[in-house]
């Protein structure tokens, strides 16, 4: 059974926590809170509008007392970035791995995050995408992208109106993954060309979606939460993937997406050859004999 500690309960957070706590693979064992948030002193259960469980709410800056009493395999963070920084330096060094779900991350951060893992031999999986569909549109998007690389990109992402990172850590890593897509074709691209379009607006979970225009046709690859039960899932996913490991990782890497489509590929290969869609060997390409 793998021990859970919550960082953050937001409406997010809390969606995860009540998934967790009806879990047999997990044993939610812990929740934190920023230091004196309201939520401090509670029991879980009143926070989340669920029985009572026996986990008090913990603040932040008794992080390292938290983890000596009740300790956990893995963190999940569900915080803001300038939280997740202090929590990861004291997680790494009491040898906690982590799964970040926060978005927000300067490229300097994130650096950081990696050298923490090399110092302290703890696993992260970095994944402000943490639901595994949006995953799987990411490359889908990178294959459209490396084929159709003289058509135009937009990425356009929905968010509710409490979101304050704009565009979103998904939309940028999206565009991101489109730029590499259309190097490795050959294709001139300039870092941060790919225009992103985002909309804060009500309670939208979350909506992405990725056009592909050409002069005479468009694709659309999209994704939309509509429940965030999708991010408990990828979360869950993600603690697998991490627990007793140690190094860097995102997303691509616990869902194995390199290794899925290059095994998609050769079984496509295998079907064609199956069917003499695939090339003659020279044995069976000798010309005919002819008699006379």
């Amino acid at each position: 059974m793998i021990r859970i500690c919550l960082i953050g309960l937001g409406k997010t957070g809390s969606e995860v926590a009540k998934v967790l706590l009806e879990q047999q693979e997990f044993k939610l064992v812990a929740a934190v809170c920023r230091p004196g948030s309201p939520k401090e002193g509670k029991d879980l259960g009143e926070i989340i509008g669920c029985r009572d469980t026996g986990i008090v709410m913990s603040g932040s800056d008794k992080l390292e007392e938290m983890v000596f009493r009740t300790k956990p395999d893995i963190a999940i963070d569900f915080s803001n970035p300038e939280a997740t920084m202090k929590n990861a330096v004291i997680l790494s060094k009491l040898k906690v791995n982590m799964v970040i779900a926060t978005t927000g991350f300067s490229k300097f951060s994130l650096k950081k995050l990696f050298v923490l893992t090399k110092k302290y031999h703890n696993g992260i999986v970095y994944a402000p995408n943490i639901t595994l569909g949006v995953n799987v549109m990411m490359l889908l998007t990178g294959i459209a992208s490396s084929i159709l690389n003289n058509y135009d990109f937009q990425v356009s992402e929905e968010h509710h109106n409490k979101k304050k990172d704009i565009p979103s850590g998904t939309a940028l890593k999206i565009a991101g993954e489109i730029e590499k897509a259309l190097k490795s074709s050959g294709a001139e691209v300039e870092p941060g060309s790919i225009p992103i379009n985002a909309v804060r607006a009500g309670g939208i979970v979350g909506k992405h979606e990725v056009q592909i225009a050409g002069d005479e046709d468009i694709i659309s690859i999209s994704h939309e939460s509509f429940s965030r039960k999708a991010f408990a899932s990828g979360a869950m996913r993600a603690s697998k993937f991490v627990y007793r490991k140690s190094g860097f990782y995102e997303m691509s890497d616990v869902l194995n997406l390199s290794s899925v489509l290059a095994k998609y590929i050769e079984n496509d290969k295998k079907r064609q050859a199956k069917r003499g869609y695939g090339c003659r060997s020279a044995k069976e390409e000798k010309p005919e004999t002819v008699t006379s």
